[in-house]
């Protein structure tokens, strides 16, 4: 990437959203309390509740707030894991994977609260979150999560299928889940207004300075870039899927245990009013149980807001365009003809066993990776519990399950091949449970 000219995706938000704040390069020597790698959300959350317990921090950004998966999202705020459930997290993590749980549970309201407290304007509405099933045996699926969520106090109901049709416009569902703090975003509204709340308190972003390296100096931490470099107490890495994009030299052990996965997003023309009110009325955010995902939601201006996946050569956006036609228009034959005004893609960080790494760099550093789709409401929480491992909260107190990074062995040879999991997540999707 040229550092001084960010090229953003043809995305339906790089589009729609209003321009970022103008921010420096990291020239030159610099120091501040606690430096932050990336200003995606995890970065951006962390540096503004940094700034609210008075702190000094400074952010070192490869490209521009929300540049990578927090601007190229779907921007559903989902208040779960894709796969692990609460007895899941809790059997692995003890007591901490119980805060991590309720740390989950609220996220998605933890989100919007701090949109509502920076009054910050990113098409936000907390419709909810459904999560309908494929086929009749997957309604075990929604019954167990139901049962979870709501042991740990969530606001979650088990839908029939009668429901669940009425809810989304469509016969195509068996029942599912719905979590009510749900709901959906412009991702990159919020990056960027997340961006101008951390400013306006008076945090520092340098932009377009990809970090090369970090070491432990004198009792400090260095992170250098190509024209600088800067020095701080604590260090927070926050990269997730693009750990190893900009420097292989980085993070090597973070960005090989996770395994960026190019995830496509689309959005059609913006629906009628007549249209619109037959398919999903309630606007919720909706993503259900096939491992090639289906899900949507929809925008300010009514575009249905979908995606998709694709393997092989070609031209993938029209291939992908035509399989995504077909799937919508079988999901919801009221929708007519069907156009997409926008298709882009991004990298989404997936771990083994679908659990987010967090991890201890060093002295007052700390890391992550692994949103596994689920980083939208996830990070601004997490930003907030990194805040406080920085600030020397006691372990006890965090919600935070540290773990040691296990890089995936063959990680560039898998990287190659997982596209064609796609294929696994096809034959399982066809068989009932």
């Amino acid at each position: 990437m040229n550092t001084t000219n960010v090229r953003w995706p043809d995305s339906l938000w790089a589009a729609a959203t209003p321009p970022g704040p103008d921010l420096p390069e990291l020239i030159g020597t610099q120091q501040a309390d606690v430096i932050v790698i990336g200003a995606g959300f995890t970065g951006l959350s962390t540096a503004l509740h940094l700034r609210e317990a008075g702190v000094d921090v400074a952010i070192v950004e490869a490209a521009e707030p929300g540049w990578g998966a927090s601007g190229r999202n779907n921007g559903q705020v989902i208040p779960t894991l894709s796969r692990p459930d609460p007895d899941d997290i809790v059997a692995r993590h003890g007591a901490v994977g119980e805060r991590f749980v309720g740390m989950l549970r609220d996220s998605a309201s933890t989100l919007f609260e701090v949109a509502r407290r920076y009054k910050i304007e990113a098409e936000q509405e907390q419709a909810g979150w459904v999560q309908p099933v494929h086929s009749p045996g997957r309604i075990k699926i929604a019954e167990r999560r139901v049962r979870q969520w709501s042991n740990y106090g969530a606001p979650v109901d088990l839908l029939s299928r009668e429901q669940a049709r009425e809810m989304l416009g469509s016969d195509a569902w068996y029942g599912g889940f719905w979590n009510r703090t749900g709901g959906h975003i412009n991702p990159l509204a919020l990056a960027r207004g997340l961006a101008r709340a951390v400013l306006g308190l008076g945090a520092r972003i340098y932009a377009r300075s990809p970090a090369e390296s970090f070491e432990r100096r004198n009792g400090k931490w260095v992170v250098k870039t190509a024209k600088g470099e800067i020095s701080g107490r604590s260090l927070v890495v926050a990269t997730n899927a693009y750990s190893g994009e900009f420097s292989k030299s980085l993070v090597p052990d973070i960005a090989t245990e996770v395994m960026p996965i190019l995830s496509w997003q689309m959005a059609t023309q913006p629906l009628s009013d007549n249209v619109r009110k037959t398919i999903i009325p309630g606007r919720q955010a909706m993503s259900d149980t096939h491992g090639e995902l289906y899900f949507a939601r929809y925008d300010a201006r009514n575009r249905l807001v979908t995606g998709g996946a694709v393997i092989g050569p070609g031209n993938k956006a029209e291939r992908l365009k035509a399989r995504v036609t077909e799937r919508l228009q079988r999901l919801w034959p009221q929708i007519g003809e069907i156009s997409f005004d926008y298709v882009w893609n991004g990298y989404v960080g997936m771990t083994t066993d679908f659990l987010p790494r967090i991890h201890r760099l060093g002295p007052n550093a700390f890391g992550w990776t692994g949103c596994n789709g689920r980083a939208v409401a996830l990070t601004i929480p997490l930003g907030g519990e990194l805040a406080k491992a920085v600030r020397g909260v006691p372990e006890k107190e965090l919600a935070l399950p540290f773990t040691e990074p296990v890089p995936i062995v063959a990680h560039g040879l898998l990287r190659k091949l997982a596209p064609l999991m796609l294929l696994v997540y096809r034959r399982r999707d066809a068989r009932e449970m």
